[in-house]
């Protein structure tokens, strides 16, 4: 069964729950919190779910706040973590067939809970496509 890391500010904090919900029984799912919708800073949560895909322990990763900037921009200090913002299902199949992306932001504040987890949804399903686009990928890290 894969493993999903899922983390969320207060925001996401509803949007986290419903995605955990439908996840049940398909996923083994590992939840970095937020676990109530009282204010807190998303790094603390971001940074654990992160590190958790970029060690291997969890194969991909779903983060959640209100636009999705800040937990994508945290997630992607992280020498290993390539974090797409998907606000649509096709940026979720094309961040995962293209970029490999190994986790996505989710805009809370944007789109509704049924989109979310359409995107999640292919997001999950959706293999990298290799070939002419892991060239890139591999230009990708810096250090």
């Amino acid at each position: 069964m894969k493993k999903i890391a899922i983390a969320a500010d207060h925001a996401g904090f509803e949007y986290k729950e419903i995605i955990k919900k439908y996840l049940e029984g398909k996923y083994e799912v590992q939840d970095f919190g937020t676990y109530s919708e009282d204010s807190v800073d998303y790094p603390d949560f971001v940074h654990p779910a992160a590190t958790s895909v970029e060690d291997g322990i969890n194969e991909l990763g779903i983060l959640i706040c209100g636009s999705g900037e800040g937990v994508a921009i945290t997630a992607n200090k992280h020498q290993g973590i390539r974090c797409a913002l998907c606000w649509e299902t096709e940026l979720a199949e094309l961040a995962r067939q293209h970029n490999n992306a190994n986790m996505i932001a989710l805009p809370a504040r944007f789109i509704s809970s049924e989109l979310a987890i359409d995107i999640v949804e292919k997001f999950l399903t959706t293999d990298f496509e290799g070939g002419r686009h892991q060239n890139r990928v591999d230009k990708i890290a810096f250090c």
